[in-house]
């Protein structure tokens, strides 16, 4: 009828299709703004992104064709929410994540499951790729308490073998192998991830950014929560999330010879704890304690749980400053952030598989730090100074 909105899921060209699930992630946003550019690797593109909740104020639903809310643990829900474009897309992305569940394996082996059923199961499917992103936890076993210890030697190289716990990681990892040669697949494994999205399992910027603005509001110093190691030990890497997008489309558009292969993702570099601490205090004007200084004593023994309790601080700070509306739990994961600056060994990942398949790019991590502390400002998210 005229004056009706056009069907955009009819109305889109058919080339190159994406589908973001996780959209709204740390990777979903950097990689919905990658696909849109014009340089993009097999573009131009048509991009769908999906996520469990509507997307919130901060995110550019411009970037995308059309947002879909998806509870990928719904079987029927999922072919219901991707039947409109299950004929259409070409390409999954997949960074999402379940949220918390007893087993994890099983709600996240579910959840692709029920996708790949959605595009992949009919006989008009034009789905040839999955991307999948996965992380260093691949290289590494949990411990009680939160621990972890290396199942592999670094710098940690694709072709190591699986650690002796199961993750479910490795779940997700067969399901796209029992799909070739259907499908091609890669696998995409970042470290610490530095990125915008308040809706992330770990967002690091973030969680050290309501830490400094926590320590300025209450009159304090930004007490590092780490040990002596990881402070001045060159023992941890990063990966940028716009750096992850190009390499997640690099490799599914880009390079044939990529298919079927998993690949590292980090910034190049390594980096001690002290580095990125002395960026932080000086962005949000704030002094520091490291280890072993007068004041490092003040670091209680259950430092997360009394992160957790100044959710009534950052509050305070949200409406002082007018910032977009988020809470504390959201946003801020000290227990992440103790668990990384208490390393007793080096989490580094080689970059050498990637750089011989011919994705050589790297990315300053100070200068990433700095770059994403921006970001927020720009969108809202912590104040401007």
């Amino acid at each position: 009828m005229a004056g009706e909105e056009p069907d955009r899921r009819t109305a889109a060209p058919i080339s190159s299709v994406a589908l973001i699930v996780g959209v709204t992630g740390i990777t979903g946003i950097s990689l919905a703004d990658a696909l849109r550019h014009p340089s993009a690797p097999g573009g131009p593109w048509t991009v769908y992104g999906a996520a469990r909740r509507q997307p919130p104020e901060w995110f550019p639903v411009s970037a995308l064709h059309e947002f879909i809310k998806l509870d990928a643990l719904d079987s029927a829900a999922t072919l219901r929410s991707l039947s409109p474009i299950s004929s259409r897309v070409t390409h999954l992305f997949w960074v999402a994540l379940a949220p918390n569940y007893a087993d994890p394996a099983s709600a996240n082996a579910a959840m692709l499951s029920n996708v790949l059923g959605a595009l992949a199961g009919g006989p008009s499917s034009r789905l040839s790729h999955v991307a999948l992103q996965t992380g260093t936890m691949q290289y590494l076993s949990p411990l009680s308490g939160g621990r972890m210890r290396p199942s592999a030697t670094a710098p940690f190289t694709e072709d190591s073998p699986r650690g002796d716990t199961p993750i479910f990681y490795h779940a997700l990892e067969d399901i796209l192998k029992s799909h070739s040669p259907r499908l091609t697949w890669t696998v995409h494994r970042p470290s610490i991830i530095f990125g915008a999205s308040p809706r992330s399992g770990f967002n690091a910027i973030l969680t050290l950014a309501a830490y400094a603005l926590i320590c300025r509001r209450e009159g304090g110093k930004l007490v590092y929560p780490g040990n002596e190691y990881t402070w001045r030990h060159p023992c941890c890497d990063a990966s940028d999330s716009e750096l992850l997008a190009e390499q997640h489309i690099w490799a599914a558009a880009a390079d044939p010879a990529a298919g079927n292969e998993a690949f590292n993702c980090t910034n190049g570099d390594v980096f001690a704890w002290r580095s990125v601490w002395e960026v932080v205090a000086e962005e949000f004007r704030v002094g520091y304690v490291a280890p072993g200084e007068k004041g490092s004593d003040r670091i209680p023994f259950d430092w997360v749980a009394k992160m957790k309790e100044k959710a009534s601080v950052w509050d305070v700070i949200v409406e002082e400053e007018g910032l977009l509306r988020t809470t504390l739990e959201e946003i801020a994961h000290f227990g992440n952030l103790h668990v990384i600056t208490n390393l007793e060994f080096e989490m580094v990942s080689s970059m050498r598989k990637s750089r011989e398949f011919g994705f050589d790019r790297h990315v300053d991590t100070v200068a990433s730090v700095k770059k994403w502390i921006g970001r927020l400002r720009d969108m809202n998210v912590i104040p401007k100074s």
